[in-house]
């Protein structure tokens, strides 16, 4: 027997933002098809038409793109399996709607919600199965001419799926190992409707799956209960050697580690839970995004990659090369993995740091636009080096200007508690000269300056952090930044020389 090609499929519902634990799956998807030479099949599964949000299907494309995971087939990338969204599928699910009922493996239901309610009040734990289905209004109790003038009439109905009880159900989970379930607790499922003439994710999802030949399921832990029912669907249609092998994800915790991530977690901690900033059509209501709150995608990406997974050493930056060459499924934890939003941060600090200094600072222009600087008044190389200097202290882009901004903007004031620590009724005096000593360097580079001002210092035995601090007070308005000479160099000596000035005429 050939061994089949891996095909696997991510396959959201168009019903608002990607929450990050799906963009997990989907990671998770893609370096599992690329590892194999496979291919990744982008799928919408939009048969619940009252959950649609206009707008979320092209926001779920959006993100893939900013995130570096390509698509090989699917909803706006083509392929051969299509139409790849499930709404435009209506007359396949049907034919093998039809399938399962001449087969008897299904059953056309009439109960209507109200008799639904009623038996649930009558019997404690209801559930739709081998032992309840015989009291129902159902195709088993109602005789066939019964069945046909209802629905010649238009009577809605729903088609479920007959299980038969007391069998165990093998499922193989390549994460998980074998799990066992017995048929008895399952219940008969609703697979269609004809109110919307649309499938439940039961079927369509199985239709889809062996149609578009999944070789392989990786998807979240909630769908875990579902494997059963769908290892019986597979086998009721008779396609038992293309069953596609099942892997179910460790879901996505709490920072706390007590139960699942949620928006509401990220808005009370303060971190985003969605690629893209969200604009909820329905209530107005904007959410955080990794892109706007200044991520870098291969950041979050490689931050993902090791939440449920590791590659069995202690690596933690990998590229996505490194992530597809590493990836093992059977590496992937059984129990969730805890949000740890931080480590989200430190990844995005440690890419900053592996960028070239040009890079960051193209992606730096943009926010010094946003603090009404100019960047085209500087040349690319001031830009560079300014950054170069300060990129060590930034965990995103956009902290570049509070580390940075002294480079752009003279102070104009001076931060109170440096300037009563550091400026005595001598600094004026001795900034003086410093002005004198700066002004005779002819070589204002960082280490010639250094050692000419160091030795002015030694000589006149002043007290080296005293001077220093006033002379960083003075060009920077506080008492931070990089290597005071490195400043300088950069700032040149006209403007050194202005800022110390300023500072002597302001302070006295």
């Amino acid at each position: 027997m050939t061994e089949r090609k891996v095909r696997v499929r991510f396959a959201p519902s168009p019903t608002g933002a990607l929450h990050i634990g799906g963009v997990r799956t989907a990671l998770y998807n893609y370096l599992f098809a690329r590892q194999h030479g496979g291919d990744l099949i982008f799928r919408i599964e939009d048969t619940d038409s009252n959950r649609f949000v206009p707008g979320a299907e092209e926001y779920i494309l959006e993100s893939f793109k900013w995130l570096g995971i390509p698509f090989d087939e699917g909803v706006s990338f083509g392929g051969e399996h299509g139409p790849y969204r499930q709404s435009e599928r209506r007359e396949i699910y049907k034919k093998y709607v039809q399938v399962l009922l001449d087969a008897g493996k299904a059953y056309i239901a009439f109960d209507t919600p109200e008799e639904l309610d009623a038996k649930r009040a009558e019997i404690a734990n209801f559930q739709y199965d081998a032992s309840t289905r015989m009291q129902m209004r159902n195709s088993l109790t109602l005789p066939k001419e019964e069945v046909d003038a209802l629905i010649a009439e238009g009577r809605q109905y729903v088609v479920r799926f007959k299980i038969e009880p007391d069998e165990d159900v093998h499922v193989n989970d390549l994460i998980r190992g074998e799990v066992v379930i017995n048929s008895s607790i399952l219940d008969d499922k609703v697979l269609y409707k004809s109110a919307d003439e649309l499938p439940t994710y039961h079927l369509a999802n199985i239709v889809d799956d062996h149609l578009m030949e999944v070789s392989h399921v990786i998807r979240g832990e909630e769908w875990l209960p579902s494997a059963p029912l769908h290892v019986l669907l597979y086998r009721a249609f008779g396609w038992e050697d293309t069953m596609p092998a099942f892997a179910h994800l460790p879901l996505l915790l709490k920072p706390e580690g007590n139960g699942k991530l949620s928006k509401r977690d990220g808005d009370r901690l303060g971190f985003p839970v969605f690629p893209l900033e969200w604009h909820d059509p329905k209530t107005g209501e904007v959410s955080s995004g990794y892109r706007e709150s200044g991520y870098l995608p291969e950041a979050v990406i490689n931050f993902l990659a090791l939440l449920g997974w590791n590659p069995g050493n202690d690596q933690e930056l990998m590229s996505m090369d490194e992530l597809i060459k590493l990836f093992n499924l059977s590496h992937c934890s059984k129990s969730g993995a805890k949000f740890d939003y931080k480590k989200g941060v430190w990844f995005n600090h440690e890419y900053i740091l592996q960028k070239s200094d040009g890079e960051l600072a193209k992606l730096f222009k943009p926010v010094l636009r946003e603090n009404g600087i100019d960047p085209d008044a500087y040349s690319d190389a001031f830009l560079t080096a300014a950054v170069s200097l300060v990129k060590g202290r930034v965990n995103f882009v956009k902290e570049l200007w509070e580390q940075a901004r002294f480079f752009f903007v003279a102070p104009l004031r001076y931060a109170e508690k440096d300037v009563k620590k550091r400026w005595s009724e001598d600094t004026p005096r001795i900034m003086t000269e410093l002005i004198e000593v700066l002004r005779g360097i002819e070589d204002f580079s960082s280490k010639p300056s250094e050692d000419i001002v160091i030795g002015w210092i030694a000589e006149k035995g002043y007290h080296m952090g005293n001077v220093m601090n006033a002379f960083r007070l003075a060009v920077v308005g506080e008492c931070k930044g990089p290597h005071m000479f490195d400043i300088t160099a950069l700032l040149g000596k006209e403007e050194t020389l202005a800022r110390i000035q300023r500072a002597i005429d302001v302070l006295k």
